[in-house]
């Protein structure tokens, strides 16, 4: 009877003890939700000067004239247009609309229509609509266009004269296979002493463009190309970017080049920067130019005349390995990713996803375009010691390392990370990427290493590359498609004339300008990218894939299919229905209370499609196993 008593009294106990940690966890979760509205709150006011006046939604008709329907993270809500604000939009037409009155109490917000982008769903309306979500053009102001038209195309005989003609010498282009811009050429002469030379020839475009032009203005306010998923928003007008600056095959081209002349272990032994006229003899695709390099042990399987060009190439190929081995060795860090790419059709629909590579073309041209970086920014912050613009590079951030160290440590990896040199940091990170390539993982600790990494950006103040253990670095070669190339191409031209330097202050605020605008440009590229997985997975509504956990928050799990690469999520409610889970942001993980189940990032998961939504770019997942 005692024993009876004693047992019921220890379920009582045990039956008080979790009523009570249930009590606790009610009051915890009611004290997080508190402390997310109050954060939800600040972030709110603390961005409301920065909120937009524009956004990009779908046109509704209403009483009073037309509603836009926008999903935005700075506006929730619906705006009313009067109808006299509606430019002729149309119902279920994207437009582009501007706030006139903010939303107050129970009035919403209301606006006017400055753009129709045209139907919704449709490819270049949905293209348009990204950039204009991050207010980026997509068009070309006539004025501008109408002034790149009055450049004449020809080169007069004076020009060539104050040049170092390089017409004779062996040059060519290798770009990816779609360009039209090339604004890099490389060339390649033997020398009697058995050195050679190696022209690393960018196209001349402040030749054409001149400061405080109606063109520069447009470029600076751009700053970058755009890189969509089906097209290129060029940072200048096509007349230039793919045709008079674009260095295409047998046509005479002005350039400014850095020509090296190298030994045979890759030693630069003398180097000029110096205004050049060229002429291509080849426009190579990177495919082409790898077949050819692979063909190295068989040379009597290239055509006649491309005997000189392959022998170029496996001698450039040899110099660039070496140039790269070095590198590595001086702690640059090897981030060689996977490329996502969209075959589409010529509407735009994406048909199938394949992943690009780099191989040794591609690392050829890489190389000696680091090389020309690196020597113009070191001649003129080393050696000329004036003003100038560096793309500079900070270290780690050390409380992400060990985060990312911890991590790791799951998959059986280890990353030291106490050392106080960088390159012992950088080599350990190489290592670690070099263990993990093959493996079903790589791709997330490839991600999570990228994310402790600091963001690249412009600056007068060099702090040298620790990406690529550069102590000078800057962009000097594509100044087609980048402005600070142009910045770097005009101070150059002024230091080698004898000018005097610039204010750095000046240009500190230009860099700034060009850093935001090419991280907008990154998100619209990846926001593009977005949208055409969803637009692909449309067809796969209802199928399992398997997967690996990309991301946890703590509103759901996201998950990167291994056959596509294309990530969805997983509401955190519908992991389990009966349990509740936490967010463990360090472990990234969440768990759960009443199962103890874990999903973790890199965690292998199969998951059927549930939903592809193309308004939100979002793709939902729900757990199958």
């Amino acid at each position: 009877m005692k024993n009876k008593d004693f047992r019921a009294q220890r379920r009582e106990e045990k039956r008080r003890k979790f009523a009570l940690k249930q009590q606790q966890r009610e009051r915890d979760r009611a004290r997080l939700a508190v402390e997310r509205q109050k954060k939800t709150a600040e972030k709110r006011e603390q961005t409301a000067d920065q909120m937009p006046e524009q956004f990009v939604g779908r046109m509704e008709y209403s009483r009073r004239g037309g509603m836009v329907f926008v999903d935005s993270k700075w506006l929730k809500d619906s705006i009313i247009v009067p109808r006299d604000k509606m430019m002729g939009a149309q119902e279920g037409e994207k437009v582009v609309v501007r706030i006139t009155r903010k939303a107050r109490g129970n009035k919403m917000a209301e606006g006017e229509v400055l753009d129709v982008l045209g139907p919704d769903g449709n490819n270049d309306t949905e293209m348009h609509a990204i950039l204009a979500e991050y207010g980026l053009p997509y068009s070309y102001p006539k004025a501008v266009e109408e002034a790149a038209e009055a450049i004449p195309e020809e080169i007069s005989r004076s020009e060539i004269k104050r040049r170092h003609d390089m017409r004779d010498v062996l040059t060519f282009t290798i770009d990816p296979r779609d360009a039209k811009d090339f604004d890099d050429a490389l060339s390649f002469r033997q020398n009697e002493d058995g050195t050679v030379e190696v022209g690393v020839h960018i196209a001349d475009v402040t030749h054409y463009v001149r400061p405080g032009s109606i063109i520069d203005q447009e470029g600076y306010d751009r700053a970058t190309s755009v890189y969509l998923v089906d097209r290129t928003i060029p940072m200048l007008p096509e007349r230039l970017s793919n045709g008079i600056c674009s260095l295409r095959p047998n046509e005479d081209k002005l350039t400014f080049s850095v020509v090296f002349t190298l030994d045979n272990e890759a030693q630069v032994k003398h180097y000029a920067i110096e205004r050049t006229v060229i002429r291509s003899d080849f426009r190579l695709c990177y495919e082409e130019a790898q077949a050819i390099i692979l063909q190295k042990d068989e040379p009597e399987a290239i055509a006649e005349e491309r005997k000189g060009l392959a022998e170029a190439l496996w001698a450039l190929d040899g110099l660039a390995k070496q140039l790269r081995k070095r590198r590595f060795e001086k702690g640059a860090i090897a981030f060689d990713r996977e490329e996502v790419k969209f075959e589409i059709d010529e509407n735009g629909k994406p048909l199938s996803v394949y992943f690009r590579t780099s191989e040794d073309a591609n690392k050829l041209i890489e190389e000696f375009m680091l090389l020309a970086n690196r020597t113009v920014a070191t001649h003129v912050g080393k050696l000329l010691k004036k003003p100038f613009v560096y793309r500079i590079h900070d270290l780690p951030d050390q409380d992400k390392l060990l985060d990312f160290s911890q991590f790791i440590r799951r998959f059986g990896y280890t990353l030291k990370t106490g050392s106080t040199r960088k390159e012992t940091v950088s080599k350990n990170i190489n290592k670690l990427l070099t263990q993990v390539q093959g493996r079903p993982e790589a791709n997330l600790i490839e991600t999570i290493a990228v994310r402790a990494m600091a963001k690249a950006v412009y600056s007068t103040e060099n702090i040298g590359h620790y990406g690529l253990a550069f102590p000078y670095y800057t962009h000097f070669t594509s100044p087609i498609r980048r402005y600070p190339d142009m910045m770097v191409h005009r101070l150059l031209e002024r230091y080698l004339d004898g000018g005097q330097p610039v204010q750095a202050d000046e240009y500190e605020g230009y860099c700034k300008h060009c850093s935001s605008r090419e991280q907008l440009a990154a998100n619209a590229e990846r926001a593009s990218v977005k949208y055409k997985q969803v637009e692909f997975m449309q067809e796969h509504v209802g199928q399992e894939f398997d997967g690996v956990i990309s991301g946890v928050t703590d509103w759901g799990v996201y998950v990167e299919l291994t056959e596509s690469k294309c990530e969805g999520m997983i509401p955190i409610r519908e992991l389990e229905p009966a349990d509740y889970y936490d967010f463990i942001e360090k472990e990234y993980c969440v768990k759960g209370e009443r199962t103890g189940t874990v999903y973790t990032l890199g965690d292998q998961v199969r998951v059927r499609v549930t939903r592809a939504d193309l308004a939100r770019k979002q793709l939902d997942f729900e757990l199958v196993r």
